[in-house]
């Protein structure tokens, strides 16, 4: 749900992107095992992520560096993560870890910033599969390491503690803790106005985490509210996670029509190689009926 400033992270559709050696859009590859990640990209997105697989554990085996075994290793974690299966996505996310722990002393403001990531990648990637307490963990991981970045920081701590507020209503709501979840998304807006610099491109959030909170302790009618409110604001229309959430709201209200559309729309979005999209292209295509999932999603 964050913008990152330094390389090898991109902020898409309201949670970190999976650029590797491909756009987070799914757009052409650039660079050394570029055609063989763009096609294990296409391979996860199309639901074949048994055949993605053995590519990315090529790319690892035959990496030239250790940065490009690390991108190959995060390829292979959102590849599982395609299949719902957090404990093999956490897996490959702490040896990307462990990559940016041997960077610490040559780039110590990226290494610990890349760290919290990878960590919050994997937590996103484990609560959307229902994982809470292994995404707790995680998250609250992340914003340990993050918060290891020495001065000049590049990425203030309100921006992790905004991240871990995040997560942390988002865990209490699924839990159906409504007292703490409110208490959290309170604590979110404050730190949004205690920081308006860090605020302005996370602003766009806040909507999203007032729905998702209220869909998931059943308060329907604001859950629409917020989540039309946060698919209205730039940037958060083309986001498949957001259009999967309203399509369960209105699932949830007995909007048969609506619901469908909307899982449509997340379907046909979800084409990125990363956690948004590993999350709602199967989730939508099981909604929708579909026995197989396309396979030409970038051929467009």
């Amino acid at each position: 749900m964050y913008r990152s400033v330094v390389r090898f992270s991109v902020a898409v559709a309201g949670v970190l992107a999976l650029p590797l050696l491909v756009s987070a859009q799914g757009g052409r590859a650039a660079g050394p095992g570029a055609e063989d990640t763009r096609a294990a990209n296409q391979l996860d997105v199309a639901g074949k992520t048994a055949e993605a697989r053995v590519i990315f554990q090529r790319l690892i085996d035959t990496a030239p560096t250790p940065l490009a075994k690390a991108q190959a290793q995060r390829g292979m974690a959102m590849s599982y993560a395609f299949d719902g299966d957090c404990a093999n996505t956490i897996k490959y996310e702490e040896m990307v870890i462990a990559y940016w722990v041997t960077r610490e002393q040559a780039e110590p403001q990226n290494a610990f910033y890349q760290e919290g990531e990878m960590a919050n990648e994997g937590a996103r990637v484990c609560i959307d599969q229902g994982q809470l307490d292994v995404a707790e963990k995680y998250y609250r991981r992340g914003s340990e390491l993050g918060l290891k970045e020495p001065e000049p920081k590049t990425h203030p701590k309100s921006l992790w503690d905004f991240r871990l507020t995040h997560a942390l209503a988002r865990l209490a709501a699924r839990r159906g803790n409504a007292a703490e979840a409110n208490r959290q998304l309170a604590e979110a807006r404050r730190i949004l106005d205690s920081d308006k610099a860090m605020a302005e491109p996370q602003e766009r959030f806040y909507p999203y985490l007032q729905g998702y909170v209220a869909l998931y302790l059943n308060n329907l009618d604001a859950a629409l509210t917020h989540l039309n409110a946060a698919v209205a604001i730039q940037g958060n229309a083309t986001d498949p996670f957001m259009q999967a959430l309203l399509g369960m709201t209105h699932e949830k209200l007995g909007h048969a029509d609506q619901a469908k559309a909307f899982y449509q729309k997340a379907y046909d979005l979800a084409t990125a190689h990363n956690p948004p999209a590993a999350f709602a292209r199967p989730f939508a295509a099981k909604k929708l009926g579909l026995s197989k999932i396309a396979e030409t999603v970038f051929a467009r």
